[in-house]
């Protein structure tokens, strides 16, 4: 029971950083009809500033507001050179055209911050654990991304639901042209939207920067995580990407934690450990085309324009 809790708590983490990616992919999506391929970058960005500013003041709470302002400063630039050029262009020039972006910051953050990877060190009071039960400690830490994701998830959906900005969001992704008519500023409100995805993607990796060794390309790989609960919760929808992303959190991590004991049982040890990381990884591909093939629209879709 105590293994099992553990690696509930651990998919919960992964599911709540993938929320924070897919949130800003989704709401991109939803209201300005681009793919961002780029959306991974401002997740690397994120991390990067964190142990950049972290450094500088000495506090990972100041570094990681200016890691967070950084990140959706940045944002900001993108969309006003490239991105704002591509909201009636076709899927494929959007997709080259981010893909671009991609290559330009891969490239940039080893010029800037070096070719080794950084790291970042917790604070005594962050790393220590909270025993949740006799013999399962927890880092504070852990419990920090938990609480993040929650609150995060609270705020969107009051945002978007309970707002008048959410209203304008609404109307934007079910009918722009109308939603102009009406006295919507559309431009604004792309940029805002931008803005707000770039900074969850960039919240994510504050957030994953003290676990991971923070370095070049980190954001490709979860991008296509996002992605996939993208697809999975149903394009433009964000109930269903925060329930494809604890749905896919979860088993993710139940994959890797059951399958090197269920190998090794008819597997030697050593062809065990090498096989399963490939079929955990693979696990979750088959299960989303499993869904998909019962769901083609995804868990919630969002209503057709």
């Amino acid at each position: 029971m105590t293994l099992a809790f553990e690696q509930l708590l651990n998919g919960l983490q992964l599911g709540v950083l993938l929320y924070l990616v897919a949130a800003g992919l989704t709401l991109v999506f939803g209201v300005m009809r681009v793919v961002n391929l780029a959306h991974g970058s401002f997740y690397m960005l994120g991390a990067y500033f964190v142990v950049a500013f972290a450094s500088w003041t000495g506090s990972l709470m100041a570094g990681a507001v200016l890691a967070l302002a950084a990140t959706t400063a940045v944002a900001l630039v993108v969309e006003r050179l490239v991105i704002a050029r591509l909201y009636r262009r076709e899927p494929l020039d959007q997709l080259l055209a981010t893909f671009g972006i991609v290559l330009f910051f891969d490239e940039l953050a080893p010029l800037v911050w070096g070719p080794a990877g950084l790291t970042l060190a917790l604070p005594p009071g962050l790393a220590a654990g909270v025993q949740l039960l006799p013999d399962l400690a927890v880092p504070v830490w852990r419990l920090v991304i938990l609480a993040a994701g929650g609150l995060v998830a609270a705020g969107l959906g009051i945002v978007v639901a309970r707002t008048r900005t959410g209203a304008w969001i609404r109307a934007g992704a079910a009918d722009p042209e109308t939603a102009q008519t009406l006295g919507v500023n559309l431009p604004l409100l792309f940029r805002g939207v931008f803005a707000l995805g770039a900074a969850l993607a960039g919240l994510a990796g504050i957030l994953t920067a003290p676990l991971l060794t923070v370095q070049s390309g980190m954001g490709n790989d979860i991008l296509v995580l996002a992605f996939v609960v993208v697809v999975l919760g149903g394009l433009g929808s964000m109930r269903g990407a925060l329930a494809a992303s604890l749905a896919l959190g979860i088993l993710d991590t139940a994959g890797r934690a059951a399958l090197p004991e269920l190998l090794a049982a008819v597997l030697s040890p050593e062809a065990a450990d090498t096989a399963a990381p490939a079929l955990s990884s693979m696990v979750v591909y088959v299960a989303m085309a499993a869904f998909l093939w019962a769901r083609p629209d995804g868990l919630f879709p969002a209503p057709r324009r």
